[in-house]
């Protein structure tokens, strides 16, 4: 018999190893990598839809080449200005012209409020234009308007402003502040997005006529600034 007995095993049972339990840090580490992971997928994706609709708006600018309209008071006829006991009397009517200058927009005037300033005070609101009288500008074409400012506004003025008022009346020509605005929609082949706001600034030196209508000088014709 072979005498090299193999050494008897007590009855314990040995399986394969236990690794060694993950500390809690590394499960966190782990998300932290996921959320970075997400956040740079998410953030590649804005960065990618903000060129993509920088590049849109760049080719619609490019073969579009929108162009702000422009505004010009051609006529203003003032026959009263008369400011007595804090209180200004006026009537002026002015005439306009507004001009598309797009090749390929239209635009749509739905609205029009036009404010009077005088000496930085507001002493007029009128709607110049409303959906009864809203109209289609067609591209390179020019539309005539006109608005009229008639009635009385209290008004306080300082001295300064009564020196300039004054000045005014020697002169027989009043610096008078028109601003329309507007509620507009372009137009390219009938595709018509939401309405915008438009503003025109008109700086205007207007003759008071006399009785007999004659001025001490002809009113020039004067362009405003538009802006959106």
């Amino acid at each position: 018999m072979d005498n090299n007995k193999q050494p008897q095993l007590n009855g314990a049972y040995y399986g394969p190893s236990i690794p060694p339990a993950e500390h809690p840090h590394q499960h966190s580490h782990r998300r932290r990598g996921c959320c970075c992971c997400l956040f740079n997928i998410l953030w590649i994706t804005l960065v990618t839809i903000i060129i993509l609709v920088a590049l849109a708006i760049l080719i619609f600018y490019l073969i579009v080449q929108p162009r702000p309209f422009k505004f010009t008071v051609t006529e203003a006829k003032l026959t009263e200005f008369n400011y007595t006991n804090n209180t200004l009397h006026y009537n002026l009517v002015l005439n306009f012209t507004a001009r598309n200058p797009n090749k390929k927009l239209q635009i749509l005037y739905d609205k029009a409020e036009g404010q009077a300033f005088y000496e930085g005070t507001r002493f007029n609101t009128t709607d110049e234009m409303t959906w009864l009288n809203s109209f289609r500008q067609y591209t390179k074409t020019t539309n005539r308007t006109s608005g009229v400012f008639s009635g009385k506004q209290v008004m306080v003025l300082d001295q300064d402003q009564l020196s300039h008022l004054q000045e005014n009346k020697r002169s027989g020509i009043f610096d008078i502040d028109v601003k329309i605005y507007f509620t507009i929609r372009f137009s390219l082949n009938n595709f018509i997005p939401g309405d915008m706001k438009a503003k025109a600034k008109c700086e205007l030196k207007v003759p008071l006529s006399s009785s007999n209508g004659t001025t001490v000088a002809a009113f020039k014709l004067t362009k405003c600034d538009v802006s959106y």
